[in-house]
């Protein structure tokens, strides 16, 4: 731990909560909090609301094309993030930025019910749309955009007929067409699916939930792969292979026995997901879920990543956190975590002069400001 993070313990605004929305099950019991937890989480608004606004500023004025799109070049997907990151940080659907956004957003969809740029990344592209459109939707103006969107998604879905629902890849999802799935664009489904206002008890949501759980180091009834007691830590890892693998040929993804390992992004990914198919704090996987997050709790980094997709890591950090309620955790050495304070704290640290983030490690494009500058807000939006 650095003298950093050893810093940041002790800074405490409640006790560890779980408290979810009347969408999904409760996981709630009463916090304590005392007038110094009060003051501090005021001054730790505050800071947010600053740097928030500092990076509503560059998208407004370094980051949108003349088109109202951001980073076109790789497609829709970093116009849907920045827009709704925009919308969830208080920016209305008639403030300019937004509004001309949304309807360059209106442009990429097909008359398939996708919404994507050249193909590639159909699903991913359609379903962070989803989530921007369902955030503007008060007026019900996008509902029959949403409603195709949904079966377009849907369609791609690893189901009967496509595979046995004893197939490791079955309930999963990739990017689009018949290539593997893989746990981050399967959560970005079932989150789109949940912005619709899809109940959890859906037929695809729980076909999904069957891959999600498959996709986490645990031996349990829900993971029949031969990977499950290999790691079995609860954290979670991003696709199946369905083919053996050599150890070997990644460090990085394989452990020597042949495991796969966990890692941060995915971990989060994985208890958002689970929550949002219904699972409660008592069911085994949560259960381990929040085990490997507190034994792997970081700011810093992406665990087991390092720098890599660290700016989406914070998405799914924050975002996975705000699904399960969790205000405070305690983490592997006996630190207690206000979370939210020690998020804002960083992301504060790492912002650019010009209000914008960016990643030094070019994997996965996190160089981009603008994408960089959609996942940290929309990681902030959930430090209120």
């Amino acid at each position: 731990m650095t003298q950093r993070t050893k810093l940041r313990c002790g800074r405490r605004v409640f006790v560890l909560a779980l408290s979810l929305a009347a969408t999904v099950p409760s996981l709630a019991w009463t916090p304590q909090i005392s007038a110094q937890d009060v003051v501090a989480a005021s001054k730790s608004d505050a800071q947010r609301e600053q740097v928030v606004n500092k990076g509503l500023a560059f998208l407004a004025k370094e980051g949108q094309s003349e088109a109202g799109t951001f980073s076109d070049r790789v497609g829709p997907g970093v116009t849907a993030l920045a827009l709704t990151a925009a919308m969830k940080n208080g920016q209305s659907v008639d403030d300019p930025v937004v509004a001309k956004g949304l309807q360059a957003l209106e442009g990429f969809v097909k008359p398939d019910g996708g919404i994507y740029g050249n193909g590639r990344l159909k699903n991913y592209e359609t379903c962070v749309a989803m989530v921007c459109f369902a955030e503007a939707n008060q007026s019900g103006k996008y509902n029959e955009i949403l409603k195709n969107a949904k079966n377009f998604v849907t369609g791609f879905q690893y189901g009967e007929g496509k595979r046995d629902p004893s197939d490791p890849w079955y309930g999963g999802v990739g990017y689009g067409g018949a290539g593997r799935p893989d746990l981050s664009n399967t959560g970005y489904m079932i989150e789109a699916l949940r912005a619709v206002e899809v109940p959890a008890g859906d037929p695809a949501i729980q076909r999904a939930l069957a891959f999600v759980s498959r996709c986490q180091n645990l031996d349990s009834k829900a993971n029949d792969t031969a990977f499950a007691a290999k790691v079995d830590d609860g954290g979670f890892y991003y696709e199946i292979p369905l083919t053996k693998i050599d150890p070997s040929t990644s460090d990085e993804r394989y452990t020597p026995n042949g495991g796969l390992r966990s890692y941060g992004s995915m971990g989060y990914t994985g208890l958002k997901s689970m929550i949002f198919a219904g699972l409660t704090k008592d069911d085994p996987r949560v259960k381990a879920a929040l085990q490997w997050i507190q034994d792997h709790y970081d700011v810093e980094n992406n665990p087991g990543m390092g720098s890599a997709g660290l700016y989406y890591y914070y998405h799914t950090f924050a975002a996975g956190l705000n699904a399960a309620g969790i205000e405070t955790l305690t983490d592997s050495d006996g630190g207690e975590h206000n979370w939210k304070a020690d998020l804002i704290a960083e992301l504060a640290e790492r912002q650019n002069e010009d209000g914008s983030w960016s990643n030094s490690n070019e994997r996965w494009f996190e160089n981009d400001k603008n994408l960089a500058t959609a996942f940290a807000l929309m990681a902030l939006s959930y430090c209120k």
